[in-house]
C-alpha cells in the first residue's frame, strides 16, 4: 500500500505547537532524545518505548573473520549499507592493526553505499563512493548489481542489524564470492515493559502516532505483539485512527508489506519525519465543530476551545469524542458509559459518566457547549449536523 500522503511539503516551517494535543511513541533507541525533542518543541507528549538495542561486534570473532577473509583476495564490490556499521568496521579493523591493509582493498573496489549517510561515512575515511541508489533501499542496490555480470567476483556486504539473507543468496546465484560483514546486530530491548504498553496505548487509540527509524524496532514491536497475541490488534489499529510513521521506505516495508498505510517524510531524516507528522496530525486527526457558538478542535489528548488549547483527563476525553461522533445528536447515558476508560461497575456507571462531563464542562471552559437532555443524556450544542 502507498505511503499517507505527506501533506504541505512546500509550506513553510509548521509552527512550534502543530503537535499540540496529540500523544506520539517513540521506539527509537539511537538518537532518541533528539527526536523526542523534536516532537517535543513542536508541542507533542512523548511517549519513549525502545524497541531494540544496537550491539557492537568490535571484539566479535565473526567480524575478524570476515575481514580477514576480505583481505585474503582483492575486493570487487562493497556494500555500504549504513554509515554507523562502516565506521564501526573500521575502528574494529585499527583495534586489530588491519586498518591499512583494509584500506587499500576498499581503495581499490566499487564502493556502493546504501544512502547519503553511508556514502558519508566511506567520504570520512577518505575512500571514494562508486555508486547510491536514490531510494536508499538495498533491493535498488542488488539489481543494480544483478544487472552486471557477477561470475567470480568478490564482494563484501555489511550487515545493518540483520542478516541480508535474500541480497546475499541473489548474488551467490549469480556467481559472486560473497563475504558477510556482520558489523553489529540489533537485538531486543532489555526492559519490554515500556514497548508492551506502547502496544497497548497503540491499541487502544491513546496514542496518535507511533514513529520508527529502523526496520528491526518494527519488527521487535510486532514481535512482542504477537507474542501477547496482539499482533492483529496491532496491525488494526495502524489501518485505522494511528498513524505508523516511518523515516523511510526501508523502515516501512514490515509494515507495507503487510497492507498496513504508512507516512513517510520526503527524505529519510529526523526533522523531516517531525515535519511531517506536524503538517499531517493537524490536518487528518483533528475533529473541528461549532458548538454553543465556540470554536473546538479535538485532538488526541486536548480540546482546543476559540484557540487556547486544554489538555483534557482520559475519561472526559473520551466522552467528547463520543459526544462529536454525533454532533448535535442525543448520546445516552449507557452508550457514554462504555467508552469510559477502566472498568466501572454498573452499579456506579451512572455516576462515573456524570461525574466525567462534570469534569468535561469545567475543562472546557465557557458554559454551553455540553448540553444535557432531560432523562435521555448529552448533546454537544450544534447548530447544524457535520460529520468529525
Amino acid at each position: 500500500m502507498s505511503a499517507l500522503p505527506e501533506e504541505g511539503g512546500s509550506s513553510p516551517e509548521t509552527a512550534p505547537d502543530a503537535l499540540a494535543g496529540f500523544t506520539i511513541g517513540v521506539t527509537a533507541t539511537r538518537r532518541r532524545e533528539e527526536f523526542g525533542a523534536l516532537l517535543e518543541r513542536r508541542g507533542a507528549r512523548v511517549v519513549s518505548a525502545p524497541a531494540i538495542r544496537l550491539v557492537p561486534l568490535a571484539e566479535d570473532a565473526d567480524l575478524l573473520a570476515a575481514t580477514r577473509q576480505s583481505l585474503e583476495a582483492p575486493l570487487d564490490d562493497v556494500v555500504v549499507t549504513t554509515g554507523v556499521g562502516f565506521r564501526g568496521w573500521m575502528a574494529a579493523a585499527e583495534g586489530w592493526g588491519l586498518s591499512a591493509d583494509l584500506g587499500e582493498h576498499l581503495s581499490k573496489a566499487r564502493l556502493l553505499t546504501r544512502g547519503p549517510k553511508a556514502r558519508g561515512a566511506v567520504r570520512a575515511a577518505g575512500l571514494n563512493d562508486h555508486w547510491t541508489p536514490s531510494s536508499e533501499s538495498c533491493n535498488e542496490v542488488k539489481d543494480y548489481l544483478l544487472a552486471q555480470d557477477l561470475r567470480g567476483r568478490r564482494i563484501a556486504v555489511q550487515q545493518h542489524g540483520e542478516p541480508l539473507s535474500d541480497f546475499v543468496a541473489a548474488l551467490r546465484e549469480a556467481g559472486a564470492e560473497v563475504i558477510e560483514i556482520p558489523v553489529y546486530r540489533w537485538l531486543p530491548y532489555r526492559d519490554i515493559s515500556p514497548l508492551r504498553r506502547l502496544i497497548s496505548q497503540t491499541i487502544s487509540g491513546s496514542v496518535d502516532a507511533v514513529a520508527f527509524t529502523s526496520a528491526p524496532a518494527v519488527h521487535a514491536m510486532l514481535g512482542a505483539a504477537r507474542a501477547e497475541g496482539l499482533e492483529e490488534a496491532l496491525l488494526a489499529a495502524f489501518g485505522g485512527a494511528v498513524v505508523a510513521a516511518c523515516v523511510g521506505p526501508v523502515t516501512a516495508e514490515p509494515l507495507t508489506s503487510r497492507g498496513v498505510p504508512t507516512l513517510q517524510p520526503d527524505r529519510s531524516r529526523l526533522g523531516a519525519l517531525a515535519r511531517a507528522l506536524a503538517r499531517h496530525l493537524p490536518e487528518h486527526g483533528v475533529t473541528r465543530l461549532t458548538a454553543g457558538d465556540h470554536r473546538l478542535e479535538i485532538r488526541g489528548h486536548a480540546v482546543v476551545v476559540n484557540g487556547e488549547l486544554r489538555p483534557l483527563p482520559p475519561a472526559p476525553m473520551a466522552v467528547l469524542k463520543r459526544l462529536a461522533d454525533k454532533p448535535g445528536h442525543v448520546v445516552s447515558r449507557a452508550d457514554l458509559r462504555t467508552v469510559l476508560p477502566g472498568s466501572v461497575a454498573r452499579e456506579s456507571a451512572e455516576h462515573a459518566v456524570e461525574m466525567a462531563i462534570t469534569r468535561l464542562r469545567r475543562a472546557l471552559g465557557p458554559s454551553g457547549i455540553v448540553e444535557t437532555v432531560v432523562k435521555r443524556g448529552y448533546r454537544l450544542a450544534c447548530q447544524y449536523e457535520a460529520g468529525p
